[in-house]
């Protein structure tokens, strides 16, 4: 059983889309944090690691695919430090929240997750509608703000703001997430 959970969230990305290399920047700066953060959370009873990825509408793709994807696109030195050790829990989603259509939910209450430590990317879409959707579901919400990113800075920031306003939503740093 695991009282938290350390999510890591569509960080398996070929950057080949129109807002790719913005975001790229703003992954390169995270990556530090990010990779320090699940370091720890790999050497901490009572947390668990989960990995959650948009499928890009490929319904038959698995981890493998994804991650190979992802390697192949135009900066595999952002996803190369994060791909999952066999064992890891994968899971895939279509839409913006880790809980839309997933068994995320149902996994979670299994492990006795009660606080949830959002991490990746996009802070203003992904990481928004999952931390409003872990706050609906009676979750603890902790939002590292360096290991977050952001496609555009200024949505990026609003949607911290309103994470913490709204949701309850812990925003700290990278250092100060783990129990």
């Amino acid at each position: 059983m695991s009282e938290t959970a350390l999510l890591i969230i569509d960080m398996f990305n070929d950057y080949r889309h129109e807002d790719g290399q913005d975001l790229a920047r703003n992954v390169a700066e995270i990556l530090d944090p990010l990779q320090r953060l699940l370091t720890e959370a790999h050497e901490h009873d009572g947390v668990d690691v989960l990995y959650v990825n948009d499928n890009h509408e490929d319904f038959s793709a698995g981890r493998q695919e994804i991650v190979d994807i992802a390697l192949a696109g135009r900066h595999p030195e952002l996803v190369r430090p994060l791909v999952p050790t066999d064992g890891s829990t994968f899971l895939t989603k279509v839409r913006h929240s880790v809980f839309y259509a997933t068994a995320l939910d149902y996994l979670l209450r299994q492990r006795g997750v009660g606080t949830l430590i959002l991490t990746g990317q996009v802070t203003e879409q992904c990481i928004l509608y999952s931390a409003l959707d872990g706050y609906l579901r009676h979750y603890n919400v902790v939002v590292p703000a360096d290991a977050v990113a952001h496609i555009d800075p200024e949505l990026g920031k609003a949607a911290l703001a309103m994470m913490h306003r709204n949701m309850d939503a812990d925003i700290v740093e990278s250092t100060r997430c783990l129990p």
